[in-house]
């Protein structure tokens, strides 16, 4: 016989523990949240956004867009308390048609809300403790991408609170390390070995765990820590767009630990759920930089980027628009060909500036076509700030020269066998690199001879720093091997209608 189900006040008891368990009411404003409810306003084109916690008798505004000096307002007046009792996200194209809302404070009072979207803030563990809203004056319309969207950015709110409770236990854990190399310095190094596995597993959350596999294109990525101690800023992502579409990124973020983090994570849940919307890559990356531009109540989140999609091209391989915030030049590697030399060609971006900085930084674009046989890299400053065995600096022209060579030795140069040759030259360098490094290649395949176009990734994160003086290509506690899989492609979001 079936247990009977689980009472009504005893679900909502279990829902406020999972609330407390984040430590979240009450604490001071912060960018992260305010900067999620400014990208929902705007992803809307709509004049208020929240982002709210519901207590036993309140709901908490963690964020309030639009809505100056509001903090917090009963459950009975504040929509949030429906969303969160839905486990679904909950839209009234016109509160005065909807029963549910029609005589509700936030409807009849001075706020006049005629719009209201929300999704809620879903745990872990299935608990719904907040939502993030989006509220108008006048009715609306969205699209089921729109929606999709507002619980991308649920979703971004969660991830912020888990790293948030995830930094307040690290901090606990650097206490009770402290506390421990006082005892013996036998436990302290064991906890140094659990601090390091604990940045570990937060760095490879960081990352895709694999690449996804594109028709006609071969993608490969590496990405190596300077530290085992210590979370890096370094980060790359390949995702799809839909209708043959994918977008590529690699950045680098200031800071290191976990603020790097939740600012590596805060950056491709943001790429993530604009870039569908976005088709000009210019758009995307000022939509980045208006989410990381700091307030008074933050520290400065800075960040360099190069961003850019693929589409394939009709004359074979793929159209590459690109577009960069401040990080150092892509390379296009192309072989011999019909007289012409091999040659690895910087792609400037030049007069781009870094994002997070300044609300009106320029933004600058390119497009290119990568033919077959042609490669393009992506690559962080780790890779040219470091020192050779002759103890010189290994800087851009350095890296110029050694994929001109790569490519003059290569029939088609692959982007497997780049990032292998360049694992290989960092395994060169006495001191290792001399900060995180982050490699991403792609390439353009030729057709099969009786079928499509062959498309192939790889991945190899090392969360061990390189040793000096030893060759270690593709090793370190997460070293993962080459794998491949199929990516689900999504369909183009359309815009929003108003009624």
């Amino acid at each position: 016989m079936e247990s009977p189900p689980e009472r009504d006040q005893d679900r909502e008891a279990r829902r406020i523990e999972a609330v407390r368990r984040y430590d979240i009411l009450g604490t001071p404003p912060d960018g992260a949240f305010d900067r999620i409810a400014a990208l929902a306003a705007r992803l809307f084109g709509a004049p208020m956004a929240t982002v709210t916690i519901v207590d036993t008798d309140r709901v908490w505004f963690k964020a309030a867009y639009g809505l100056d000096g509001v903090t917090q307002a009963g459950r009975d007046a504040c929509l949030s308390t429906s969303a969160v009792l839905r486990g679904t996200p909950l839209v009234i194209r016109d509160t005065h048609r909807a029963p549910l809302a029609r005589a509700h404070p936030m409807v009849t009072g001075p706020a006049g809300v005629r719009f209201y979207a929300a999704a809620p803030i879903t745990t872990a563990d299935g608990y719904r403790i907040g939502a993030v809203d989006v509220l108008d004056t006048r009715p609306r319309r969205i699209t089921p991408e729109r929606t999709a969207a507002l619980t991308d950015l649920a979703a971004l709110v969660m991830d912020q609170l888990e790293l948030r409770l995830s930094a307040l236990r690290m901090l606990r854990k650097e206490r009770e390390l402290l506390e421990a190399a006082h005892a013996a310095r036998e436990r302290a190094e064991q906890d140094r070995t659990r601090t390091a596995e604990f940045a570990a597993a937060l760095q490879s959350t960081l990352l895709p765990p694999a690449l996804p596999q594109v028709p006609g294109l071969q993608a490969a990525c590496h990405y190596a820590t300077a530290s085992v101690h210590d979370v890096g800023g370094d980060f790359y992502d390949v995702f799809p767009l839909g209708a043959d579409r994918w977008a590529f990124c690699l950045g680098d973020v200031s800071g290191r630990g976990t603020t790097a983090a939740a600012l590596t994570l805060l950056i491709r849940h943001t790429l993530r759920a604009t870039a569908p919307l976005e088709p000009d890559p210019r758009t995307v990356l000022e939509t980045l930089n208006t989410a990381l531009l700091p307030d008074r109540a933050a520290d400065e989140r800075l960040c360099t980027l190069v961003f850019g999609t693929l589409a394939p091209n009709s004359a074979g391989g793929f159209t590459i628009t690109l577009a960069g915030g401040g990080h150092p030049p892509a390379y296009h590697l192309r072989p011999a060909r019909r007289g012409r030399r091999p040659r690895a060609e910087p792609v400037e971006l030049t007069g781009s500036m870094l994002l997070g900085a300044l609300a009106e930084a320029p933004s600058v674009s390119r497009t290119l076509h990568l033919a077959p046989g042609e490669a393009f890299l992506l690559y962080s400053d780790g890779l040219i700030s470091s020192r050779t065995s002759h103890g010189a600096r290994f800087d851009e022209e350095s890296l110029a020269a050694h994929l001109t060579h790569h490519a003059a030795t290569s029939t088609a140069p692959g982007a497997a066998a780049i990032i292998d040759d360049l694992t290989t030259l960092l395994a060169t360098f006495p001191e290792g690199p001399a900060d995180d490094v982050a490699l991403l290649a792609l390439s353009a395949t030729p057709l099969e001879i009786h079928g499509p176009p062959i498309g192939a990734s790889s991945t190899t994160h090392t969360s061990v720093p390189f040793p000096a003086g030893q060759n270690h290509q593709h090793t370190g506690a997460h070293a993962r091997s080459a794998r491949h899989f199929t990516s689900a492609l999504v369909k183009p979001r359309d815009g929003d209608e108003t009624e």
